[in-house]
């Protein structure tokens, strides 16, 4: 069964074939347009390709692998699927490249001014100067980064071609590369910060990295620097950052995720002129649904033939 309108937009009659190819002579395959129908469809389905919830999982009694067509899996850890045997994949990995496109638009709207002077409009030529003073180069900063992994990974690639130096850290130790020849381990995270003139969480979110970056990361962050979150607003302390960016200490942030989506209108973050924000949107590409469904044919063959299934999910870690 597919199921996922928000991420799977391009489920043509074409697409249905080739997924009915990989899966095999006998297998039928079902698009849920929507949920009454991944509901109907659900009791019967061996495979689904699709974000679900616990109720859409209960359902689906025979279900014996869910391939999640996101890369973040914390809103799918509930007991059901977490504790069982059910085998969970998802597409990380495959979201780094408009995850880190997205987080260096903010980065540039924020130190090129770009946010203010389009803010302001035509009013934006009496400012010409104030922004010409804060206006910032990249070349010679030093990007850190909170989880390298594909999205880690991807930022550093695009913040090297801008000439930064980058730094990382992750909670499990992963190769190096010729950006990055030493990933440091968490334990080196708040020295990190402190020699980082900005700062890209690309953490998963889980139990032990919710509310990671709290006061006390902010305090140990370098005065002035910059806050890039794109994956989870959860694993940024939302009084914190507020009380960080109102002493002044945080020299600003660029957000597409928040602590509360929507985020409300009345949330302090929208008063302050060096935060700039975007609605949950820097998982959009043109390219996501094709790499969602030749990763999920390429695991159909390996399901069928007993193989390892590519983006497996740690479901005890969370990742």
């Amino acid at each position: 069964m597919v199921n996922d309108r928000m991420i799977l937009t391009q489920v043509s009659d074409e697409v249905r074939l080739a997924v009915a190819e990989a899966a095999g002579p006998d297998a039928v395959v079902t698009v849920a347009a929507n949920r009454d129908q991944a509901m109907a469809a659900a009791p019967e389905a061996e495979v689904i390709l699709g974000s679900i919830d616990e109720e859409l999982f209960i359902a689906a009694s025979r279900v014996k692998w869910v391939q999640a067509t996101s890369s973040g899996v914390d809103f799918m850890m509930y007991p059901a699927l977490r504790d069982g045997d059910v085998i969970l994949t998802c597409e990380k990995g495959l979201v780094g490249s408009h995850l880190a496109d997205h987080a260096m638009g903010l980065l540039l709207a924020l130190t090129r001014q770009l946010a203010e002077a389009i803010r302001h409009g035509h009013g934006a030529w009496d400012k010409r100067l104030e922004y010409r003073v804060r206006a910032t180069e990249l070349e010679g900063l030093v990007m850190g980064i909170v989880g390298y992994g594909g999205t880690g990974r991807a930022i550093a690639r695009r913040a090297a071609g801008f000439g930064m130096a980058i730094r990382a850290v992750d909670r499990d130790p992963v190769e190096g590369d010729d950006l990055v020849p030493v990933v440091a381990r968490l334990d080196h995270l708040d020295a990190m910060l402190a020699g980082s003139d900005v700062v890209a969480v690309c953490a998963p979110l889980t139990a032990e990295t919710k509310a990671m970056i709290d006061a006390g990361r902010f305090a140990a962050m370098k005065p002035g620097a910059l806050l890039l979150n794109v994956t989870r607003g959860e694993l940024v302390d939302h009084p914190a950052l507020v009380a960080a960016l109102e002493s002044g200490h945080l020299g600003g942030a660029g957000l597409d995720v928040h602590h509360i989506e929507p985020l409300p209108a009345d949330d302090p973050l929208w008063r302050f002129p060096n935060v700039v924000m975007s609605p949950h949107t820097a998982g959009a590409s043109q390219l996501r649904t094709g790499r969602n469904l030749d990763r999920f044919m390429e695991n159909l063959g390996r399901y069928r033939r007993g193989e390892a299934l590519i983006g497996l999910v740690d479901k005890q870690l969370g990742y």
